[in-house]
């Protein structure tokens, strides 16, 4: 291995062994060997991987959950050992995983930072030296004479990642569980982030974050199904990685549409269709491109007052765009009965790399009465955008128009 690879991965497999069932003493379970059962199934979890890391690189790590990124992290921190193959480092290493693994609960805060900064190597003086900017990054300065099991999972998680950071060394796996806490500790993480890439650090990042993933890395690996599909520039692998997460999810709409779609309301108004009128497939690719959004309605009875909302979420469910005609105040005309109406929405750019759902609703009554509502009617997805926000009337175009 040259000197300037810092990590090199070499025809790697990992399987683990998957028990059938749970057997409440040894009598049984030697009474099932008996029985010729077979205990347990082998689960491929890792298979054939090749990739090589060089010195001073961000590298990423993607993949859908269940494709065994966390095992590849695991096995380069020497956690697990591989079935068969190689893996070779060239340097010093800190794993970011499981961190506070080390703890004691029946310790105080203290205690345990003093305790962590050992298994570090520093002493107590270095420690001691150290201590006021770790308990100030953890932000849990009123919480440090309190015994650890009084602490919170997230805030066990901040100390010892502020611990954790003033190690010394060549090579540093972090995973995305890093990001915990409020908005302000995440920022200490990603600035934290890019201090490493500044100083030409050598790291592995595990994360389903796409923005993140683009800001930081360099080139990443892409995984499925404990599979290696592609290594190339961090670029690549996301797009890559969308689509896998697109066909997916494209699946899963056709065995809905097949159920049918589920409305919620007293179908005064009903939802009929939806589309998205712009972009390949409802890919969005240009930061100044409009999303485009049509919904069909068919109106059952006389509303005076509709209002027209619509709903955008990500694919971990979180509400990224919301705007309806009553918050804008926007004037929208009389419905009478059987008269078809399409609602117009034209939405900025203002989303990550990503997949995305929108739920359309129609309520009256000054939105105490819901008319109909449909979950996920449709999704699209955006690449290469860094932006991350939830967004509420933004500034939308909105039209409302009998068919």
């Amino acid at each position: 291995m040259g000197e300037e690879l810092a990590i090199v991965v070499k025809d790697l497999y990992k399987t683990f062994k998957l028990p059938h069932e749970q057997h409440s003493g040894l009598k049984q379970a030697i009474l099932s060997i008996f029985k010729g059962g077979r205990g347990y199934e082998t689960q491929k979890v890792l298979n054939d991987i090749n990739f090589e890391i060089h010195k001073g690189e961000f590298f990423g790590i993607v993949g859908r959950n269940g494709s065994g990124k966390s095992t590849l992290l695991k096995l380069l921190a020497g956690v697990y050992t591989p079935d068969k193959g190689l893996i070779q480092l060239n340097g010093s290493l800190t794993p970011f995983i499981e961190l506070g693994v080390g703890f004691n609960p029946e310790l105080t805060g203290r205690e345990n930072v003093f305790m962590n900064g050992a298994l570090l190597g520093f002493d107590n003086k270095e420690m001691e030296t150290m201590y006021d900017d770790i308990v100030e990054f953890a932000e849990l300065e009123k919480f440090m004479d309190q015994k650890l099991k009084n602490y919170s999972s997230g805030m066990q998680v901040r100390l010892a990642f502020s611990i954790a950071i003033r190690a010394k060394s060549d090579i540093l796996l972090l995973d995305e569980v890093l990001a915990v806490g409020d908005a302000i500790f995440q920022k200490k993480c990603y600035e934290y982030f890019k201090q490493l890439k500044k100083e030409k650090k050598t790291v592995v990042f595990v994360s389903h974050d796409t923005s993140a993933l683009q800001e930081y890395c360099d080139r990443g690996v892409l995984l499925e199904n404990g599979k290696l599909l592609k290594i190339d520039k961090i670029d690549a692998i996301i797009d890559e990685y969308i689509d896998i997460l697109n066909t997916t999810e494209s699946n899963d709409v056709a065995a809905k549409d097949e159920a049918g779609v589920h409305h919620i309301g007293t179908g005064g108004i009903k939802i009929t269709n939806a589309d998205i009128l712009n972009g390949r497939n409802g890919l969005l690719t240009e930061e100044d491109e409009t999303l485009e959004i049509e919904v069909e309605h068919y109106a059952k009875e006389s509303i005076d007052d509709p209002i027209y909302g619509v709903t955008i979420y990500d694919s971990s469910g979180q509400r990224i765009f919301v705007a309806n005609n009553m918050w804008s105040q926007k004037k929208v005309p009389t419905v009478t009965s059987g008269e078809k109406i399409v609602v117009s929405w034209s939405v900025p750019n203002i989303f990550n790399s990503g997949s995305y759902s929108v739920t359309p609703a129609v309520a009256a009554s000054s939105g105490a009465v819901v008319l109909d509502q449909v979950e996920n009617i449709m999704s699209f997805k955006v690449r290469k955008r860094q932006i991350s926000n939830a967004y509420t009337n933004l500034d939308y175009k909105m039209k409302v128009r009998s068919k």
